[in-house]
């Protein structure tokens, strides 16, 4: 397993949808971090986006299983960069 970053940039006046979808949005969440492959994630203090980071078997792999967040459905991210990311230091450094 490999861990990559995910950033996700909020839709201009998504705050309404992101609200209305958070509930559904974090239970798909804590499916991942029930199987242990969402490290950590949460919002920019901006509210302009969030961090996400995932342990997976590849990018093409979370790049599909990302297409099923609420989020995503419901065309509330209009940006998204995922990064393979080599942690060598600290609390995420087992996960290489």
């Amino acid at each position: 397993m490999s861990v990559f970053a995910v950033e996700y940039v909020y839709a201009a006046g998504s705050e309404a949808g992101r609200d209305e979808h958070r509930p559904a949005h974090r239970a798909w969440l804590n499916s991942f971090v029930e199987s242990g492959r969402l490290l950590a994630s949460g919002p920019f203090a901006d509210g302009e986006g969030a961090l996400l980071l995932f342990t997976a078997e590849s990018e093409a792999a979370l790049l599909e299983e990302l297409k099923q967040d609420p989020f995503n459905v419901n065309q509330l991210i209009s940006g998204l960069k995922v990064t393979e990311w080599k942690p060598v230091t600290g609390a995420f450094a087992d996960y290489v």
